[in-house]
């Protein structure tokens, strides 16, 4: 660390560290940009699907279930039928 004794010693400690400021700015700014861009091209880009077509095509989507009901007793079973079998009976209230 620097100590300046006297006025000639003290404005030569304050140029050094105007310069050293201002270099280290001109680095930050040209590491600012050069990081964004590293970082946008680090980063995968992926092309979009048509989704809606590939939903409604079920030899494409592997979720597609053709059987709802069968898939209901299979997964659900007793509990999807205690849910649902009022749902029908309306009734005249």
């Amino acid at each position: 660390m620097k100590f300046a004794t006297n006025q000639a010693d003290r404005i030569a400690l304050i140029k050094e560290i105007a310069e050293r400021k201002k270099k280290l700015s001109r680095i930050k700014a040209k590491s600012k940009g050069t990081l964004a861009k590293v970082k946008l091209d680090s980063v995968p880009r992926k092309k979009p699907k048509n989704t809606i077509n590939a939903l409604d095509d079920t030899s494409q989507n592997p979720n597609y279930y053709t059987d709802s009901s069968k898939y209901a007793k299979q997964y659900y079973g007793e509990t999807m039928y205690e849910t649902t079998r009022f749902d029908n009976d309306w009734g005249d209230y």
